[in-house]
């Protein structure tokens, strides 16, 4: 399993047939927080899509998850010819999963929080909200390095989730890998991520690691209560201080 969770599926397809049926989207360059829980599989499960069933990982980092959070501060996002389009803070949730008729493993994206200029986003299951970004290192003279972040999404439906968190940094792992989310909203509906990435596991009960000084998650109103009503075990908190994407759609 890889670090990430949101984006930690190996898709089982060959290049050469990957470009046959998808095209290229978009690129972008990101830097990236993402959280693992655990609740209830009945109460996930209810949020997928017909055709599809929970496939929590097995092994590594996220072991046990069955939802996550990603929290994402945009740097650079291209068009397919390279021209600039907008960068906005994301803040989306999905879930680990498999098609039930084939068993192929991909995530479904099932809620998210984006600008109200980008609502539906992407999955055609974002809300409105006014997110915000904080982020601040400060690295000693020993060249230990502490991050401190502090996000926060206020939707227009009253829903709020605000992330703090302070974690000493550690050895980011490198990896390129490729991934396939489908949409809880348009299930015929998804993406491939080709990505790159160094990925820093600050905190995972799976594995014991936990280099998390200080941690706040608040998330309150209608988009969260499915799934945040206080039974929910945190799993694991990943930083991405890389993250490079080329966005592939469907060819229809």
């Amino acid at each position: 399993m890889r670090h990430l969770f949101v984006v930690a599926l190996v898709l089982a397809v060959s290049p050469a047939v990957a470009q046959e049926k998808e095209k290229l989207s978009a690129t972008d360059l990101s830097v990236r927080t993402a959280l693992t829980f655990k609740a209830a599989d009945a109460a996930v499960q209810k949020l997928l899509p017909a055709g599809f069933e929970l496939n929590s990982p097995t092994a590594g980092p996220n072991k046990g998850s069955n939802f996550g959070v990603t929290l994402i501060d945009f740097l650079l996002v291209q068009d397919p010819e390279g021209k600039p389009l907008p960068t906005r803070t994301t803040f989306a949730m999905n879930m680990p999963a498999k098609k039930t008729a084939t068993g192929e493993a991909v995530g479904v994206v099932f809620n998210g929080l984006i600008d109200e200029a980008a609502v539906p986003g992407p999955y055609g299951v974002f809300g409105a909200a006014k997110l915000t970004v904080e982020r601040a290192s400060h690295t000693d003279a020993d060249g230990k390095t502490i991050i401190d972040e502090t996000w926060q999404a206020k939707a227009d439906d009253g829903s709020m989730l605000e992330v703090q968190l302070q974690f000493a940094r550690g050895v980011p792992a490198r990896s390129k890998v490729e991934a396939k989310l489908h949409s809880a909203g348009k299930p015929e509906f998804y993406r491939i991520y080709k990505f790159e990435q160094a990925a820093d596991v600050a905190r995972s009960t799976a594995t014991g690691i936990d280099r998390v000084n200080k941690l706040s998650i608040k998330a309150t109103g209608p988009r969260f209560a499915p799934l945040f009503n206080g039974s929910e075990q945190l799993i694991s908190i990943t930083s991405v201080p890389s993250y490079s994407r080329s966005i592939y759609i469907p060819v229809m």
